[in-house]
């Protein structure tokens, strides 16, 4: 009988209990070494089945789905994650075998991190000499047992200096330095609610891109709340949504430049349950309502106040009347004419409040959209559209339409391999029974990364199966059973995916001629990271001749400011045959 998770927690909580602070910290230790035994353990086993499973042939080293992708993709299957992590898994593993034995034997003792192994098995891909690769292994052996305290940078900078004393040119360097243009969007410690914009472009184009902005800038007036940084970036929104003008939001009905913008012709889709929707449209509503209620105060401020008329002066009555008594408009929500009951007790410290649900939007890529980013989409003239839901009957073609592709991306998410994490948008959607013996509905497609795709259609052993709510089940060469959901259920778990349910298929028939259609590579797996290898270390040998280059004409120049003699005339222009412009 397996433990229930009360008794799990209660024995996870009673597992160390009563014991003294030095006892625990040994605890933890020991527990830090087990973890980095059973970590050295996992990779020696992972070096095995690639020992044993990647063959070296050089008709099916050409495949797109070589080997080495269908021994990634069944273990990414196992340790639940996407081919290409697994992949990296496969290339720390046999490093570890056959480039740093003495690293190896380290990590098997459980006296360094898998952080540690990791890094040290990558900086070093570089190193294509053997015999200079097995002295900086023993360099790394002896000193990487003090480097486990280390940050990522001090840890990369170690390993570094390390391979510059053996090996210069395999210190990576092109990788980590950016030269000449360049324009990136998006940085890892980014926020949900904005995305970071860097890079260079040429100068005339800087130009051109600072007028655009501060020609939409004139369009809108003073009165628009949003500060200049705010106006900046609304700017170039609406440069790259390919706008015409900057809506202002002043709230002034009489603002001739708050027009709603014409349409972009590019289409990203939003994914977003009705709650979201409603939540931004009553955010814009709101701050719409509060940006008119202070504009219609400014222009009160503004206009003259009107002449007080007089007024006749009221006769004394008879007998005198009692004390005036001023009436004030009652808050929003207050009972004008209260009942009267028990005096009103002391206030709740802590009142309870009801909790509402704002919904959930998502982006491209599965990337949270806050619920003001989703408003502002919204104000820059973002569409609504219900999504399509596929009724019993199929397609009578092979692709899908475009709402039955948009329905099948919304539903998955991700590719629907175990462990895969590729999003809907860059995966292919494949007929789990092929098509025409499976039809193109619902129920029947899938999103499926390339990798993936590839190796469910060419290799053999693999058996899908898919079920009217979108669970899938893959069975892979090896028999092992995985089933994955919809991603939309860990997002959108109130949205009922289930589709029409088709009748039984029969597989079709083994193709021979299958093979041959497998997209082929220009050249191997081995020779591309050979060819990678070779390109890095040239440039690194490039890079290092310049650079001492540059110090030597820094070296004579110094000289040259102390011994008082005039700097070295630069070189004449070279014109080639062209005569020169004068």
């Amino acid at each position: 009988m397996s433990p229930t998770i009360g008794s799990i927690e209660r024995m996870f909580g009673a597992m160390f209990a009563g014991l003294d602070q030095p006892t625990l910290i040994a605890a933890i230790e020991q527990s830090a070494r087990e973890e980095a035994v059973a970590g050295a353990r996992k990779l020696a086993a992972i070096a095995q089945l690639v020992h044993s499973a990647v063959t070296f042939d050089d008709e099916c080293d050409r495949w797109a789905y070589d080997s080495w992708a269908e021994a990634a993709c069944e273990l990414g299957a196992v340790l639940n994650m996407g081919q290409m992590r697994a992949s990296a898994q496969m290339r720390i593993a046999v490093a570890l075998r056959d480039r740093l034995p003495k690293v190896a034997e380290l990590f098997l003792a459980g006296r360094l991190s898998a952080r540690l192994v990791a890094e040290i098995t990558w900086r070093t891909c570089l190193v294509d000499d053997e015999q200079v690769l097995a002295v900086l292994d023993g360099a790394l052996a002896q000193r990487a047992l003090r480097w486990g305290p280390l940050s990522q940078d001090r840890l990369r900078c170690a390993i570094d200096a390390l391979i510059e004393r053996y090996d210069p040119d395999a210190v990576i360097r092109a990788r980590e330095v950016i030269n000449g243009r360049d324009f990136r969007i998006g940085a890892h410690e980014d926020p949900d609610e904005l995305v970071t914009v860097w890079g260079k472009v040429l100068g005339c184009d800087a130009v051109v891109l600072a007028a655009r902005i501060a020609a939409l800038l004139k369009g809108i007036c003073a009165d628009d709340p949003r500060s200049e940084g705010e106006r900046r970036s609304c700017a170039v929104g609406a440069i790259i949504q390919g706008q015409d003008h900057l809506p202002c939001r002043c709230g002034s009905p009489d603002c001739t430049a708050s027009a709603p913008p014409a349409s972009s012709n590019v289409v990203i889709s939003v994914i977003a349950d009705h709650a979201a929707v409603a939540a931004a449209r009553q955010l814009i509503a709101t701050e719409d309502r509060e940006q008119q209620q202070k504009h219609a105060q400014n222009q009160a401020k503004t206009e003259p106040a009107p002449e007080a008329e007089a007024e006749p002066t009221p006769e004394p009555d008879a007998e005198p009347a009692g004390d005036p008594v001023e009436s004030a408009p009652l808050p929003v929500g207050e009972d004008e004419s209260p009942e009267p009951g028990p005096a009103a007790g002391p206030e709740v410290a802590n009142p309870v409040r009801c909790l509402r649900d704002s919904g959930v939007a998502l982006l491209p890529g599965v990337k949270v959209l806050p619920i003001v980013a989703l408003a502002e989409a919204i104000r820059a003239g973002a569409a609504i559209k219900s999504l399509w839901l596929p009724g019993p009957d199929p397609e009578p073609h092979y692709r899908p339409s475009a709402k039955l592709a948009a329905f099948v991306r919304a539903r998955d998410l991700f590719c629907r391999y175990p462990g895969c994490d590729v999003p809907a948008e860059h995966c292919d959607i494949d007929h789990v029974v092929p098509y025409p013996f499976g039809p193109t509905h619902a129920s029947n497609l899938n999103c499926t990364c390339r990798t993936h795709h590839l190796g469910k259609t060419f290799a053999e052993g693999w058996q899908v199966e898919q079920l009217p709510d979108g669970t899938v089940t893959w069975t892979t060469p090896a028999g092992q059973h995985h089933t994955t959901m919809p991603g939309s259920r860990l997002l959108f778990p109130g949205w009922d995916t289930t589709t029409a349910a088709l009748p039984p298929m029969a597989q079709p028939p083994p193709d021979p001629d299958r093979v041959a259609k497998m997209p082929k590579r220009r050249r191997t797996r081995a020779a591309e990271e050979a060819a990678r290898i070779k390109a890095e270390r040239e440039c690194n040998a490039v890079q290092r001749a310049l650079e001492r280059q540059r110090a030597l004409d820094q070296q004579a120049a110094e000289h040259n400011r102390q011994a008082g003699l005039p700097p070295p005339a630069p070189p004449p222009p070279d014109y080639g045959d062209d005569p020169p412009p004068f």
